[in-house]
């Protein structure tokens, strides 16, 4: 079985914003970003208004 490291309060590495960058741009919603970067859904929204990046709304 896989083991999943916990990133509670870990900072964002450029590699995962570029990622972030990338998928946003593709207008994935927010659920998929976040389980494609193994982060929670509120530290994905947080990070992408952070940095300027906007995320397609659920339809």
């Amino acid at each position: 079985m896989s083991e999943k490291i916990a990133k509670h309060k870990q900072p964002w590495k450029p590699e995962e914003l570029q990622k972030l960058q990338t998928l946003a741009g593709k207008g994935k919603g927010l659920k998929e970003i976040a389980k494609a970067l193994n982060r929670t859904e509120e530290s994905t929204k947080d990070a992408a208004r952070q940095h300027g990046f906007s995320i397609a709304k659920a339809r």
